[in-house]
Parts: C-alpha cells; sequence; structure tokens
C-alpha cells in the first residue's frame, strides 16, 4: 500500500462522505444497539469512525476513549465535537499505542481496506485479556443483493454497485468470509449475525419508508442473519 495514494484517496472519499445520510444513518445507530449488550467495562478504541455517526452514541458511555481515523477532515471536526476523546489522525497500519483497550469497534471498516486480516491483527495486538472486538460489514448474500442479481442490475452478489464504489468499499463479504479473516487473523469469535432486513436500494427505501419501517426492518434482521444487509462478529483472544 503506498501512504500517499491511500491517504488521499480517504480525503476524497471524505470530502463528500453521504455515510451520515438517509438509511445509512440508522444502519449505523442499529449496528451500536446489537453491539452495546456486549460492551465490556473499560476502555474503548474506535478504528476509523468517519463522521462519528456511532462516536455520539459511544461518547456518554466510555470515558477512556481513544479513536483512530485516516481522514484529517473527519479528525479535526471529531476533535470539535467530542473534546474528551483521545483523536489520533493515522492509517492502520501505522497506529501505535502502548495501552490495551477492552473495547475495539470497526463500524463499517473491514470492506473499505486493503487487506482485512493486517488490520484485524493490528487491532489485535491492541486489545486487552478480557477485551472484545466488535465489526460490521454490508453482506454480499443481502436480499436485495440477490434480487438485483436476478432482475440482472448485478452480475454476482459480490460486484460493487454504484453505492459501495462512491463509498470506497473494496469488498462486499459473506458470512463464512467475513468469518474466516477473524479466524485467519487468530481471533476467536464469539457471536455472529445480521441486522437489517433491506429489500430493495436506499434510494428506494429513502424515497418512501418512514422511520418506524426502517427500524422494524432493523431488528427483523436480526431473526434472518443469512439475508439480512449487514452482517456483524464480536471476537476475542
Amino acid at each position: 500500500m503506498e501512504k500517499n495514494n491511500e491517504q488521499k484517496r480517504l480525503e476524497d472519499i471524505a470530502s463528500d462522505s453521504k455515510y451520515a445520510m438517509g438509511a445509512n444513518f440508522f444502519t449505523i445507530k442499529h449496528s451500536f444497539e446489537v453491539f452495546k449488550k456486549n460492551f465490556v467495562k473499560g476502555s474503548l478504541l474506535e478504528m476509523g469512525p468517519a463522521e462519528g455517526i456511532m462516536t455520539d452514541e459511544l461518547y456518554p458511555l466510555f470515558d477512556d476513549y481513544t479513536l483512530v481515523e485516516g481522514s484529517g477532515k473527519f479528525c479535526e471536526d471529531l476533535k470539535n465535537r467530542f473534546p474528551k476523546i483521545n483523536v489520533i489522525h493515522s492509517l492502520f497500519e501505522e497506529f501505535n499505542d502502548d495501552k490495551k483497550f477492552d473495547n475495539i469497534i470497526l463500524g463499517h471498516v473491514l470492506e473499505h481496506v486493503e487487506n482485512p486480516v493486517e488490520i484485524l491483527k493490528v487491532a489485535k495486538n491492541f486489545l486487552s485479556k478480557k477485551g472484545k472486538i466488535f465489526a460490521a460489514v454490508p453482506n454480499a448474500d443481502s436480499l436485495h443483493r440477490q434480487a438485483a442479481v436476478l432482475m440482472g442490475m448485478l452480475s454476482s452478489v459480490y460486484q460493487l454497485n454504484e453505492a459501495d464504489i462512491y463509498h470506497g468499499h473494496r469488498r462486499v463479504y459473506n458470512r463464512e468470509q467475513f468469518r474466516n479473516d477473524f479466524v485467519n487473523a487468530g481471533l476467536k469469535i464469539l457471536e455472529i449475525g445480521g441486522y437489517w432486513l433491506k429489500p430493495v436500494s436506499n434510494k428506494q427505501i429513502e424515497e418512501t419508508w418512514t422511520n418506524e419501517m426502517l427500524k422494524a426492518f432493523m431488528i427483523l434482521g436480526e431473526k434472518y442473519p443469512e439475508i439480512a444487509g449487514e452482517i456483524y462478529v464480536i471476537a476475542t483472544l
């Protein structure tokens, strides 16, 4: 990975990011609801918070809070909004700290990075003995992706669609691939699941759905993780 190229790529994405808009906003908020039931009392490292949607929820819960973000634009905004947090501007591969953390969050990060197993190894290196890693990514087998293949809009569920490319995604995971990355990083999986039963695209949803509908379908996805729009893993040493 060329540092300058990756840094420019992150700043380009941050300059017109839409992660904090529409259905994406509700998706990240719901991942917090899924994760918080398993938090460990103690410290927190958030890797790649972007606009800080989940940071808003985490901020009141943790006094010992560090975040590392590759975009300088996002870092400046996060420093202003969250004065208690230790905000570090760094690529994950170059992040260094001599402390261990009890909770490490990679919310919608691993689909972006060049080598997700190496990033998980970085996270593992900073995890305390009692700690947990929380990660979420889009699901290749989501109902809406399978429908797109049947309609000829995607050649396969793994093809990056227009939104994936816009957000800087490098891959779309299925559950087995997601699990394997954690295993290959030497981590023990405590829980794997899903949320957000997503039948159609974000654009179609945002044109007609109410917030109540979004919340209901987020929860429904927890019952049908194989075809949910998002999948998550909670792991430990």
